[in-house]
């Protein structure tokens, strides 16, 4: 049985990957900062739920001790939880890093020794092209208009734990995607709209579930390989 975690998964996209995987067949962990959502997000997709505050280290440590208890190994993480803030201050940086990046390394350094004893482990990080200095340098692409600076700011800093951790750890996959434009609660709360949370969560699937033999520490959307 495949067991993977999915941060911030009580909604949108990480909700729908949730319910999708489970479908597939994994054993799916939703983790949520609020553990009532959690459950009951759980409760409909047939999953479990552990509370998992990315930016608390405790919170984080005992999600993980208690996927060890419960399953002994972890083959596949979904870092999705993030946060848009589109304010420009130090206390809403310190909120974005903490969340979108410091978050990834708190929950790798908690989930390696269970990957470690998988077949397959398999990390997919939720990135952002507004992280991509080629993108947002790209008069012809969408993102070079973006004001968001703290998220892209951020999410480059994601992607960038991406290729290191790939090179820490060759035998487990690290891969870093561009969902693509989504609507969801955040996107919709700083005026941004996009496809379906179930066309972006079979992109997500896609590489959640990627063979031994697949490829790790790039950038991808679904229309192939992004500029770092």
């Amino acid at each position: 049985m495949t067991v993977t975690l999915i941060t911030g998964a009580n909604k949108g996209i990480g909700y729908e990957t949730a319910r999708q995987l489970t479908m597939l067949g994994h054993t799916v962990y939703i983790g949520a900062r609020d553990l009532e959502r959690g459950e009951r997000a759980a409760a409909e997709l047939g999953a479990r739920a552990v509370q998992l505050d990315v930016t608390d280290d405790d919170s984080v440590s005992t999600a993980l001790a208690a996927i060890e208890e419960a399953e002994d190994h972890l083959d596949v993480v979904v870092h999705n939880a993030g946060v848009l803030d589109p304010s420009r201050d130090g206390p809403a940086a310190l909120r974005s890093f903490d969340t979108n990046a410091v978050g990834i390394v708190r929950v790798m350094e908690a989930a390696l020794p269970l990957l470690q004893r998988s077949s397959n482990p398999n990390v997919v990080t939720i990135s952002s092209s507004a992280g991509s200095f080629g993108a947002v340098n790209n008069p012809e692409r969408p993102e070079y208009g973006l004001t968001v600076a703290l998220y892209a700011s951020s999410k480059a800093a994601a992607s960038m734990l991406t290729v290191q951790y790939a090179k820490l750890h060759p035998g487990i996959k690290f891969n870093a995607i561009e969902p693509g434009t989504t609507t969801t609660d955040m996107t919709e709360a700083v005026g941004v709209t996009g496809r379906s949370v179930e066309d972006t969560a079979r992109f997500v699937v896609s590489w959640a579930t990627l063979g031994a033999d697949g490829p790790t520490g790039t950038f991808n959307d679904d229309a192939g390989v992004l500029p770092w």
